[in-house]
């Protein structure tokens, strides 16, 4: 069954989506266009599971101003 729903979709305008598996987190981004008003770019980026690459990924996002993640594990 199919729900309809009168309500606007809110768009979310800088977001990441992030795959995680046992040691690499690949990231993408994908944020507005500098000077493309409407279009977004996308960028993405592998990082290792160690503490110091996941505070780059954590760096990466907050200059992105990435405001919400989409997370998803692969593996056991």
């Amino acid at each position: 069954m199919e729900e309809v729903s009168e309500e606007p979709v809110d768009l979310v305008e800088r977001i990441c989506a992030i795959d995680i598996g046992k040691t690499t987190v690949v990231a993408c981004a994908r944020v507005p266009h500098e000077v493309k008003p409407g279009r977004r770019v996308q960028e993405v980026r592998e990082f290792s599971t160690l503490t110091s690459s996941l505070m780059e990924l954590s760096d990466w996002l907050r200059c992105q101003q990435v405001r919400k993640v989409a997370m998803e594990s692969t593996s056991t």
